[in-house]
Formats: C-alpha cells, sequence, structure tokens
C-alpha cells in the first residue's frame, strides 16, 4: 500500500507555480516532469491548470477588457474548470484504488470531503500563498501595503500547515479503517449537451 505524504505534495504544487511562472504566460504549454500516469503527474497537472486559471481570472477582471476576449478568456476559464474536475477525480480515484481492500472498522465515519476536493483546496492554497509573498517585496508597492500583505501571508501560512495536517491525519485515518474509502462525482450537467438544455437545442437543430 502505497504512503501518502502531503508534504510531498505541497513541494509538488511549488513546483508547478514556479515553472508556470518563468514565462508566466497564460497560453504556454505544460511541461509535465513526472512520468505519465503516476500520481505526480495528476498532482503537478492539477496545479499548473489551476495556476493558468489564476491569471485568466485576473485578465478577465480588466474593466477595459474587450467583450469578444472577455468571452473568450470566460471559456477557457470554463473548460479549465472542467478539466480541473476531471483531474481531481483522477486524483480520487488513484486514491481509493489504493485503499480498496481496507476493511473500514465498524464505527467508521464517511468524511465530509473526498481526499481529491482537500488537494484541490491545498493546491489552491499554495498558489495564495506564492501570490501573497510576491506582494510583500513588490517595488512599485509601499511598505503599509507589504506590510499587510505579511500579515495575511502569515495567515495562509497558517492556513497550508493546518491543511497539510489534515490531510495527512485523513490519509492515517483512511489507512487505519477509521474512514470509510468512499468517493464521490461531480456530475456537472452544464457542459453536457444532453443534459444542458440551451446545448441541445443546438444539437437538435444540427440533427
Amino acid at each position: 500500500m502505497e504512503k501518502f505524504n502531503v508534504q510531498e505534495f505541497n513541494k509538488i504544487f511549488e513546483r508547478a507555480i514556479k515553472d508556470y511562472h518563468i514565462l508566466d504566460d497564460i497560453n504556454q504549454q505544460m511541461k509535465n516532469p513526472y512520468p505519465e500516469g503516476s500520481f505526480e503527474n495528476l498532482l503537478y497537472h492539477k496545479c499548473f491548470i489551476d495556476t493558468i486559471q489564476w491569471h485568466l481570472e485576473d485578465i478577465i477582471r480588466d474593466p477595459k477588457i474587450d467583450p469578444a476576449y472577455a468571452l473568450q478568456i470566460k471559456r477557457r476559464i470554463d473548460k479549465l474548470n472542467q478539466q480541473r474536475t476531471d483531474i481531481v477525480e483522477l486524483i480520487d480515484d488513484y486514491i481509493f484504488q489504493n485503499f480498496k481492500d481496507k476493511k473500514p472498522l465498524p464505527d467508521a465515519r464517511i468524511n465530509t470531503e473526498t481526499p481529491g476536493w482537500a488537494i484541490d483546496r491545498l493546491s489552491i492554497l499554495n498558489l495564495k500563498v506564492y501570490h501573497w509573498k510576491e506582494e510583500t517585496i513588490r517595488k512599485d508597492a509601499d511598505e503599509k501595503h507589504k506590510q499587510k500583505a505579511q500579515e495575511k501571508l502569515n495567515i495562509l501560512n497558517n492556513q497550508l500547515k493546518d491543511l497539510t495536517l489534515a490531510i495527512q491525519m485523513l490519509f492515517e485515518d483512511l489507512n487505519n479503517g477509521r474512514v470509510i474509502a468512499k468517493t464521490y462525482k461531480q456530475m456537472k450537467m452544464y457542459n453536457d449537451p444532453e443534459l444542458n438544455p440551451v446545448l441541445r437545442k443546438y444539437k437538435t437543430n444540427d440533427q
């Protein structure tokens, strides 16, 4: 049975974020350094998507953005959201495959979220830490701004520490049978032309 080290997850997320910022280009191609099919590959891919989406969310908030370009960005965000969901579910599939033979204790509990979605929050938290740290060293910012940024960064670092520990404890509980290894699917409907009535009418018209 594989041993999951959540501290290592953070290192992978940090690497993905730093790799993105070498070019700092929303159109760059991801160069995943981890083997295809590995858990590390999934984590890196997940965080790289989050990082691109972070910057797209910045761009779309430009009050002078061209409406046509804004729609293009919105479509990209929607697509990335679906990819993000798909990868989180692959992460959960990988994790629960690992614990599939673990028999839960009679009083085992069901967790409020799957490990994959907790890891999703961990990836986003790493992004927040990176960008708030950038605010503490901005050359065009005054000391008051940097001080406030440092205060927020301190809070985020504490949150990162707590979430890392909480996810590690979740893995320990899964391993010891104290949590039932159970996964949940998002069942999103709006990207499926069979389920979204707006998309369905276009499919009907094309037939």
